[in-house]
């Protein structure tokens, strides 16, 4: 993963995170941010022109890292049941240390006023589903997982799980250990899956 962005937009991703988890998305404001870091708004938007290149950093930063991630389990040389549950490991280990960004994912309204947050985050989206489209293909043709239904379908099972999942995870306020819970949900998942 190349990090391009600067040390002082990286301590402005991590402020912008906090505030996500005290106040969602509502509450990231340039106003609020700039009192988060203790310096002017003035010298916030010296780093960003607004609150939608923020957020657009931050999806920019969470893809990134996913794909660096993905790619290293995908080039791995395991069978794909294990790049299974690799992926989904990785994910849940990503989002127990920065939960903040699953704030970020789960939240619609952040689509509906930005069509550059909307095409961000249907890139990542379609990263995930390229990933996981890959796994199933590949567990398919070695006769790991089901090859009545299309890999597609498989593909949408395990995202709709993972995004159910998250969603618990944030409605409980982070209240329960999501690598453990999480990667028990996606192995039973994976039960139905096989052949």
């Amino acid at each position: 993963m190349v990090d391009t962005t600067s040390k002082r937009q990286q301590e402005i991703i991590e402020s912008a995170g906090k505030l996500l988890m005290e106040k969602g998305i509502k509450g990231l404001t340039t106003k609020n941010l700039a009192h988060e870091m203790n310096f002017s708004e003035s010298a916030l938007y010296r780093h960003f022109k607004n609150k939608e290149d923020i957020v657009l950093l931050l999806i920019s930063f969470l893809s990134d890292n996913i794909n660096s991630r993905f790619n290293t389990i995908l080039n791995s040389e395991i069978n794909a049941e294990e790049k299974y549950l690799a992926l989904f490991k990785s994910q849940f280990q990503f989002f127990k240390t920065n939960p903040h960004f699953i704030v970020i994912v789960l939240s619609d309204g952040l689509m509906d006023n930005s069509e550059d947050i909307k095409n961000s985050i249907k890139k990542l989206i379609e990263t995930n589903f390229g990933a996981l489209k890959r796994i199933m293909i590949e567990g398919q043709e070695s006769n790991l997982f089901n090859q009545e239904m299309e890999a597609d379908s498989l593909v949408h099972f395990a995202m709709g799980s993972f995004r159910l999942q998250m969603l618990q995870w944030k409605i409980s306020n982070f209240s329960f250990d999501i690598e453990t819970q999480g990667l028990k949900t996606m192995t039973n998942l994976l039960t139905l899956l096989k052949k």
